[in-house]
């Protein structure tokens, strides 16, 4: 029985002392682990495992992924785009030295706790890019060390709380994407002057625009009001922000004259489309009498300006000007006195230069001879061929490596890659096999040769894999003609969506799609940085981005508008607006008949273009940003520019807008012939974020091409 009971109690006390070591494992995390450890419970899902190292058995959570200590306290919880699927632990508001909470594009809902806001040295709390509603606790106010405020992109509703004045330090503010209402808070802009990014587009937001809003003289980049349901006028005090805010008030319900002082001067109309109460300019909207002499939209003005009984130019309103019907006869004897013009002029011309009896050459050139002098006299085809008649000037090799002379061109077989509103594009065989492509300016007859030629050497310069070539140039009053590399697989419009008649389409791989994006980037980096003059393109598009041997992708028609408007036509920078012919295939003395493809209809060009490309102002990079965006929203949806909705069309841009806006799955998105990359997901979703980007409105908020390529970069190419 001693036996027996030794044995017990020394049971009992092994019990006893095991007991004791299992309350103190438990016991060993400190306090703000087991906060920690309440929000990992309101997770419902983590399927990457990113909280798998949070545990009970270390002493402090300093080591768990996502957590960052400073003297052994929380002071960072950054856990963004890990698929974490939960509600927010009222438990974060009891770290006490927390500094910063970053949790975006998650897939967290609910309603914020008012117990998160008893950290009260917060700094910055994102969590754009999930699904969390209600409305923000007035406790907000507390947070008076708050800096950053990023709200975006969830599903907040109800009015801001007027607390929110109180986080005077705040420096960066977006809650756009979200579906709040009511009138902005009295002192909004008093109070918070720090503020360096204002964002509240996409929102319900109503009442007038707070003039106090002129105070917030720290803004940089954009001040977004826009797709709300703002009203009244236009607050003069808006020209007081700093002149290279944009300021973009689009798609409200504002009225009156815009005023034209400050910041507000020189804005392009895509600041304030959407606002059909609007009027005066930029708008082609006038202002009536009464509107448009209001004094308290142009401040800047005398309250008696213009002087009463003045037409605004010191002249007397009696003298009303010319009568509507002296302005139209006035018209009809011009268009009749220019039409006798040309007439007189066709008659002369054909004097000197009769066509009626002409030889034909082997390029579908008539020659008219008269008085032993020859002319060239075209005939309808004539702008499908090359000219053998070139006078003048010689063949300009731009590059060393150039063995051919303009003999050996002119003879070549060539046939037509397509046309444009900047001539036409043809693809010449040499005799020994070489083959280029010969773009035709026209045969205007200007004498800027020295202009031109300045331009087009600069051009000839610029050496870069995903750069077409500019091998050399001709000019005569005649010809003007530049030469190009070949680039053989046609362009990235036939490659994403086949050309017409094709009876068979091979769709490109999601593989292939980002080889060729990553390329564009880079060859627009080198423009931009690498480029003697860090260029502009201006006019980036699918159809000018060629495909080579093996797809990699090389930027056409640089530089072209200016090298038309020099040799003598007239193209806008846009030329993309101009209309062309449906690809086709014309075939020219011994040319194979194969079928290239120029460009789609040229007047989808215009989707590429960034808004502020209706102001008239220099071009900047950015404008090959957005368009870049836009090229990338084509490939990853396989969706034209111009997208068919229900019985209307709409833009590509304003079509993933609603998208998203509507919360369309991600199938309803991609292109369906990437159903085979289903397993490439999160390389799409990381382009479909990048293509946003580009799209801003505003060009400040468009990442640099420096950056996206960089960005690119990081999202790995798999292999076929």
């Amino acid at each position: 029985m001693l036996v027996s009971g030794s044995t017990t109690s020394i049971v009992v006390i092994f019990f006893i002392f095991s007991l004791f070591n299992f309350h103190g494992f438990v016991e060993c995390l400190n306090n703000e682990g087991f906060a920690l450890m309440s929000f990992k419970n309101s997770i419902q899902q983590d399927p990457e495992g990113s909280m798998n190292n949070w545990n009970y058995s270390d002493e402090t959570p300093c080591s768990w992924n996502g957590i960052t200590c400073k003297n052994q306290k929380v002071v960072f919880v950054s856990i963004p785009k890990k698929k974490l699927t939960g509600f927010l632990s009222s438990s974060l508001g009891s770290l006490s030295e927390l500094r910063h909470i970053n949790l975006r594009n998650n897939k967290f809902f609910g309603s914020l706790p008012s117990e998160l806001f008893a950290a009260q040295g917060l700094q910055s709390l994102v969590l754009y890019g999930n699904f969390f509603s209600g409305l923000i606790p007035s406790e907000i106010g507390k947070l008076s060390f708050l800096q950053t405020l990023d709200f975006s992109e969830n599903f907040f509703n109800g009015s801001l709380p007027d607390s929110l004045v109180q986080c005077e330090r705040l420096r960066v503010l977006d809650i756009s994407h979200n579906n709040f209402t009511g009138s902005l808070p009295h002192g909004f802009g008093t109070n918070l002057v720090l503020l360096e990014n204002f964002d509240l587009g996409y929102n319900k937001f109503s009442g007038l625009i707070p003039d106090d809003l002129g105070s917030l003289s720290n803004l940089q980049g954009t001040i977004d009001l826009s797709h709300n349901m703002f009203n009244g006028s236009i607050p003069p005090s808006l020209g007081n922000l700093p002149e290279k805010v944009y300021i973009d008030l689009t798609y409200n319900s504002l009225s009156g004259p815009i005023p034209q002082n400050g910041a507000l001067i020189n804005r392009g109309p895509t600041a304030f489309i959407g606002n059909p109460g609007l009027c005066g300019p930029p708008l082609k909207n006038p202002c009536s009498d009464s509107e448009a002499s209001s004094p308290s939209s142009y401040p800047f003005l005398p309250s008696n300006y213009p002087p009463e009984g003045t037409d605004g130019n010191g002249r007397g309103s009696k003298g009303r000007g010319l009568s509507k019907s002296a302005v139209i006869a006035i018209i009809v004897c011009d268009v009749v006195g220019i039409c006798i013009v040309g007439l007189l002029f066709s008659y002369c011309y054909s004097r000197i230069c009769p066509c009626g009896k002409k030889k034909v050459d082997g390029y579908g050139f008539e020659k008219g001879g008269k008085r032993g002098k020859e002319c060239l006299c075209f005939r309808k085809d004539e702008s499908e061929t090359l000219s053998e008649n070139v006078e003048q000037y010689d063949l300009v090799p731009l590059d060393a490596q150039v063995a051919f002379d303009l003999d050996e061109l002119l003879k070549a077989s060539a046939f037509v890659l397509g046309k444009s509103g900047i001539g036409i594009v043809y693809k010449v065989v040499l005799e020994d096999g070489l083959v280029l492509a010969v773009r035709r300016l026209g045969e205007g007859g200007s004498q800027r040769f020295k202009e031109f030629q300045t331009e087009v050497e600069a051009i000839g310069k610029l050496k870069h894999p995903n750069i077409v070539t500019l091998r050399a140039y001709y000019w005569s009053v005649d010809e003007k003609l530049l030469i190009y590399d070949y680039i053989p697989n046609g362009n990235l419009t036939a490659a994403i969506h086949g050309k017409p008649g094709m009876v068979s389409f091979t769709p490109l791989s999601w593989s292939m799609r980002l080889k060729i994006m990553k390329g564009v980037a880079k060859g627009l980096v080198y423009l931009h940085e690498y480029s003697p003059k860090k260029y502009v393109h201006g006019d980036l598009k699918p159809s000018n981005i060629l495909l080579g041997q093996n797809m990699e992708p090389t930027i056409s028609d640089f530089g072209l508008g200016r090298l038309a408007n020099i040799a003598g036509g007239s193209p806008t920078l846009q030329s993309s607006r101009m209309i062309s012919e449906k690809p086709q295939q014309r075939q020219l003395g011994n040319a194979p008949s194969e079928v290239a493809t120029v460009a789609s209809a040229a007047s989808l060009g215009s989707y590429y273009q960034a808004p502020e490309v209706l102001k008239v102002v220099k071009p900047s990079q950015k404008w090959d940003v957005y368009a870049y965006g836009v090229i990338l929203l084509e490939m990853i949806t396989g969706k034209s520019p111009l997208v068919q909705v229900g019985t209307s069309e709409i833009d590509i841009v304003h079509w993933m807008q609603l998208c998203i806006e509507e919360k369309k799955p991600l199938s309803d998105v991609l292109d369906p012939f990437l159903s085979e990359d289903a397993d490439k997901e999160e390389e799409m979703i990381s382009v479909l974020k990048i293509a946003m980007a580009c799209i801003q409105t505003s060009p400040e908020r468009r990442p640099s091409m420096r950056h996206v390529f960089d960005t690119l970069e990081r999202v790995p190419v798999s292999s076929e």
